[in-house]
């Protein structure tokens, strides 16, 4: 089971640092996470990186970026590499995020291009896919995934599900709206990048991996697990999901 954290831009520096000290010391107690039973990941702002690092060092936590730039080390002012956000112990790197989208202009070929360069870098690819509640979501999804990896090196990645009008909401999509998704995402993920897995994201929480079951292979949590306590109940769910 996989669970993973974004901070967004909620935290200040200090602040980010604290919770992930907190959170390391959380999984301190947990032996699901040193023997992989459950992957924990977190990803911070960009510049609370190196602090991250720190507090998660001797821990199994990985590291995550919200954002990586889609071309190599160059002129591109305010960017940030994969080979400088892999030099930096970044493990996974999230892309393709709807307010990415939405805000940013972001395409699918621009999404194509971070998945490649990640991917150069060894770094896991956290693609995002989700549609509007107008939208075929399963057939939506499937043709973000499809051209997220048209450009990658072959290898595993990892997709988040994340409906769109799910995204800040109060609760996430009901489980029954959520599996019919993920399953046809494994199914597509085995085709065409085999060895990857699917989360769902959206206003996820406590609670919810017990709705969705073997529907998921873990969630991707936002404001919800900002709570190190709601993230230990998360975490507690997944390990009784693997029991």
């Amino acid at each position: 089971m996989i669970v993973g954290v974004s901070l967004k831009m909620y935290f200040g520096l200090g602040a980010a640092h604290d919770w992930c000290r907190a959170v390391a010391a959380l999984a301190a107690d947990r032996p699901e996470l040193e023997d992989g039973r459950t992957v924990l990941f977190v990803a911070p702002s960009h510049l609370a990186i190196p602090g991250a690092a720190a507090a998660f060092a001797g821990t199994p936590i990985r590291l995550a970026a919200q954002d990586v730039a889609a071309g190599e080390p160059g002129p591109y002012t305010g960017e940030v590499s994969a080979a400088e956000l892999a030099e930096a112990g970044v493990a996974v790197v999230e892309i393709g995020h709807a307010e990415r989208r939405r805000l940013y202009g972001e395409t699918d070929e621009t999404v194509a291009a971070k998945v490649a360069v990640a991917a150069r870098h060894g770094l896991t690819a956290l693609i995002c896919v989700g549609a509007r509640p107008d939208e075929d979501a399963a057939a939506v999804a499937e043709a973000q995934l499809r051209a997220a990896v048209a450009q990658a090196p072959a290898g595993p990645v990892w997709v988040a599900y994340e409906p769109l009008a799910s995204i800040s909401a109060a609760r996430p999509a009901p489980a029954g709206e959520i599996t019919p998704v993920t399953r046809h995402l494994r199914q597509v993920l085995a085709e065409v990048a085999p060895g990857g897995a699917v989360l769902y994201g959206g206003s996820a929480g406590p609670g919810l991996l017990g709705e969705l079951g073997d529907g998921v292979d873990g969630l991707f949590l936002g404001r919800f697990a900002h709570d190190p306590a709601n993230l230990a109940k998360v975490l507690d769910e997944a390990l009784e999901g693997r029991a």
